[in-house]
């Protein structure tokens, strides 16, 4: 079968069954207000749940909630102790929008700041910009009074380095258990394999019992990037899009997939059209596989080797969490409880081993 034909079978009966084998998938609350996050969100979704109960502004509490995760060295995926750059460098990048005042600010390639939301929020309050990169971004966030500090945390670096020796076996970087007796090289082998490479982001997003809906996306961009790189976190209607008479949605995953599709924004207008936060996510991650032809991108079966995960919901409170592949879950809490769902998705993970 080649690809554009299982493509279209594939989407065919997606639509036909509509939409997931997830057992704990679909859409969730309904009741406003509610709070969403992805995975490593689940702090995040009860702070802002938080916050907002004792009357906080919808965008003041998902950057409260975020900047748990944007502080926390052990999410290598955000913040401080994120993965750097190919370089060594960690560049972040973040963006909001505000619903009820119709604003967004985003800052990109920031570097020793360690809450770039609270930047990006300063960019939509203090300037008549919507986003600020690299040099300039620094320049921002050292006027409006934040400190520089290093953000390589000493996991992050060893990770970095761990990267840059196994690159190619004919430069000069070597491991340091290579020096070591077998016996004892076999143990500090297991030690080190056990540090994981993490890729990822947050995106929070909420709505309050008023109907008011905001949005924050924040992250240290794809691990060991080329320096400069900008994904799609800090772009607004990719990796982050709000509006406060439909909905919002963020993204996480493959950047440029969400770059080249306006993804989240995407998902925002198929909800204006009625359709519900899970059935406008699995249409965009449809398009996402549709626009994917990359050979290096495809699998055996055509399917994108990657993933691309949305956070959406609606101006009723009611949330989903969709992505291609199964197996991930997402954080929310829908006034009452706050916990982890299962996603729904466009394709099984199948098993291996």
């Amino acid at each position: 079968m080649n690809r554009r034909r299982f493509l279209n079978s594939t989407v065919a009966g997606i639509a036909v069954c509509g939409l997931s084998s997830s057992g704990q998938g679909g859409v969730q609350g309904g009741g406003r207000p509610a709070v969403i996050a992805s995975a490593n969100g689940l702090r995040a979704t009860e702070k802002a749940r938080e916050m907002m109960r004792q009357g906080a502004d919808t965008l003041d509490a998902v950057i409260a909630g975020v900047n748990l995760v944007e502080e926390d060295p052990k999410d290598t995926s955000v913040g401080y102790g994120g993965l750097p750059n190919e370089e060594g460098v960690v560049q972040l990048d973040s963006s909001v929008m505000h619903g009820p005042t119709r604003g967004s600010g985003a800052v990109a390639a920031l570097e020793s700041i360690k809450y770039p939301s609270r930047v990006a929020k300063l960019v939509m309050e203090r300037t008549d910009h919507v986003l600020l990169v690299g040099e300039g971004a620094l320049k921002f966030a050292l006027a409006m009074g934040f400190e520089k500090q290093n953000l390589l945390t000493p996991e992050a670096r060893e990770i970095w380095l761990k990267w840059k020796r196994e690159l190619s076996p004919q430069d000069d970087w070597i491991n340091p258990e290579d020096r070591l007796p077998e016996s004892i090289r076999d143990r500090q082998k297991k030690k080190v394999s056990r540090m994981l490479f993490n890729y990822g982001t947050i995106n929070c997003n909420a709505v309050n019992d008023k109907g008011e809906i905001s949005g924050v996306t924040t992250t240290s961009g794809l691990s060991f990037k080329i320096p400069g790189r900008v994904g799609d976190s800090p772009i607004i209607g990719a990796g982050l899009y709000v509006d406060n008479h439909v909905g919002a949605c963020g993204s996480t995953g493959r950047g440029e997939a969400n770059l080249k599709t306006c993804a989240s924004f995407m998902v925002v207008e198929f909800m204006r059209r009625g359709l519900s936060p899970e059935e406008a996510g699995l249409r965009v991650l449809k398009r996402i596989v549709e626009n994917t032809v990359e050979p290096y991108l495809i699998d055996h079966n055509g399917r994108p080797k990657f993933d691309v995960k949305f956070y959406a919901l609606n101006k009723r409170g009611e949330f989903a969490g969709t992505a291609i592949w199964s197996g991930s879950k997402y954080a929310a809490h829908d006034g009452a409880k706050n916990k982890h769902y299962e996603v729904s998705y466009l394709f099984k993970r199948e098993k291996t081993g």
